[in-house]
């Protein structure tokens, strides 16, 4: 695709917040607000955001471009973190914030609106008839950021504009895929197609080592003759301090009485032709060795902008490269780090009333910190990294797979529909320039009828990213386990890279086209929809003031 490059030029309006209050002003060189505060705007194509401040404490940075926009084009914005389900293509809503990009889908062209992955800024838009908005939340945690002379590139803005033959999916879809690929800096890929098990989803944290084994030895029956080596994840329940249902926090450094040596388990499911991958939660630890100070204040979870709590987490990871792990997922560091999960994010990713150890930092770097140390570290030995409850966003250049959505189920098929189909179609456009979205497992049990998972488990393997499974050894009849090992091979090859078709209208994407045409897939139960009536998340919409 050849886009052009669409300038927003310099904003009309800058509103900056600091711990002391917030301040408007109009367009004008040079932008100054508070007495010590400088906001810089330099290049056009890609237009570089960088602020120089004293001794304020900055909390956020508002640019405002009087640009009306089209009331009947289709929006798409990305999640903070994880997708929950609710993400997908909306007439114009003023109060809805987009994090890091939206796509804005006109009849006759398209336009992506985004900052650059990597960013310095936790960083979502606002759009209305009137116009734009860039808001960046620049605090340190829950404080306001001290840069003391120093100047701090907190994101580059990149627009571009997209003819369109006609408003539909497929076109569209090629407008976000390549948008993505656009703001994409150092994204990474696996080697070869990831695939393969995961007991969560039957097992739910009561795992031992012989679990794992039998799960291994059904894995490498399922996949006799694939193209590539499928990988065998050890989810939690592994741990030292393990309590099921109770703590799913370290210490990492050895296994606990059901699974013994982690070296000897490793050595074992590589014995079975299967890649030994691990599970593990970074920042919550009870090892008594942990100083006070290397922790968080309101919560007591690892602090990484200590040195020597990161230093202490890559001699984690160091145990599972030595172990012989060939991946490693790390979970719940969002949540861990910022107190909130991304559904609770509106519009803010933290609390208030708290900093790092290191306040020098945005939560932004901070965040980037703890990835590049988990991913260099893991680069040592060669192992791959997922991540899971990451700020997808930040996390570009430092994991090669990325759970782009909230859990599945291996109970209840409407969780799966609606968090799984959604968020697969809707991070899709990332897959392959940010990393490879993963959109979670395929929970199989008696509680899900096989017919649906026979989708889902087919749709992942059609889109070509990575597919996990969760099933008992010896669950399913031998037709089940033929459609899974078709399944698989086909997982194993990278796909067909099936696309959403009816994307533009439906939250839940139901036609998916791929090099063998479309095809059409039945999400929904015929007694209708399975829900909680104390729902527990929340759309993401600004309030008024």
């Amino acid at each position: 695709m050849n886009p052009t490059s669409l300038s927003l030029g310099e904003p009309d309006w800058i509103t900056l917040t600091t711990d002391a209050d917030r301040e408007t002003m109009s367009a004008g060189r040079p932008f100054s607000t508070a007495p010590d505060v400088r906001v810089s705007l330099k290049g056009e194509s890609a237009l570089k955001v960088s602020l120089t401040a004293g001794s304020t404490p900055i909390r956020s940075l508002a640019l405002r471009w009087t640009r009306p926009m089209p009331s009947d084009d289709l929006y798409l914005g990305d999640a903070w973190e994880r997708g929950y389900g609710r993400m997908g293509f909306q007439t114009m809503r003023a109060n809805r914030f987009m994090p890091w990009y939206f796509l804005a889908v006109g009849q006759e062209q398209a336009e992506g609106y985004g900052v650059a992955t990597g960013a310095n800024a936790f960083c979502f838009w606002q759009v209305d008839t009137a116009g734009i908005t860039l808001f960046l939340d620049l605090r340190n945690g829950g404080s306001g950021l001290v840069l003391d002379g120093r100047e701090l590139e907190a994101a580059t803005i990149i627009c571009l504009q997209y003819p369109l033959q006609e408003r539909a999916g497929g076109p569209v879809f090629a407008v976000g895929s390549d948008f993505c690929s656009r703001i994409s800096r150092n994204g990474l890929m696996p080697p070869e197609p990831v695939y393969g098990s995961n007991n969560w989803y039957y097992a739910y944290g009561d795992s031992s080592r012989s679990r794992i084994l039998a799960d291994a030895e059904y894995l490498a029956s399922l996949t006799r003759g694939n193209a590539h080596r499928p990988t065998m994840v050890v989810d939690d329940g592994w741990q030292d301090h393990h309590r099921l249902e109770d703590y799913n926090g370290g210490p990492w450094r050895r296994g606990n009485e059901k699974f013994g040596d982690m070296g000897t388990l490793a050595d074992q499911i590589k014995a079975k032709g299967i890649k030994p991958g691990i599970w593990y939660r970074p920042l919550l630890n009870e090892d008594e060795t942990i100083a006070d100070q290397w922790r968080l204040p309101h919560n007591g979870c690892l602090d990484p902008s200590n040195p020597q709590a990161l230093d202490y987490i890559r001699q984690d990871i160091v145990h599972m490269g030595e172990w012989g792990y060939q991946l490693v997922k790390h979970d719940f560091s969002t949540f861990d780090l910022l107190g909130r999960w991304g559904f609770q994010m509106n519009p803010w990713p933290s609390l208030d009333g708290w900093h790092f150890y290191d306040q020098s930092l945005t939560s932004a770097q901070v965040v980037k910190q703890l990835y590049r140390a988990i991913f260099e570290q893991a680069s040592t030995t060669g192992m791959l990294v997922q991540g899971c409850n990451v700020v997808g966003h930040l996390g570009v250049g430092f994991m090669q797979i990325n759970r782009t959505g909230d859990d599945t189920s291996g109970l209840q098929w409407d969780r799966t529909r609606q968090i799984g189909v959604n968020t697969l179609a809707f991070r899709l456009p990332q897959n392959g320039s940010f990393y490879a979205t993963d959109a979670d497992c395929v929970g199989i049990s008696d509680s899900i009828d096989w017919k649906l998972n026979r989708q889902w488990m087919d749709l992942l393997a059609r889109t070509g990213t990575p597919l996990f499974f969760s099933a008992y050894p010896g669950s399913l009849t031998s037709d089940q386990e033929g459609q899974l090992r078709q399944a698989l091979a086909l997982a194993s090859t990278g796909g067909a890279h099936a696309v959403p078709s009816d994307w533009l209208v439906n939250d839940c994407p139901e036609i998916w086209t791929g090099d063998g045409g479309a095809r059409r897939y039945s999400w929904y139960q015929p007694a209708g929809l399975e829900f909680t009536d104390m729902p527990e998340r929340y759309d993401g919409y600004l309030s008024v003031i």
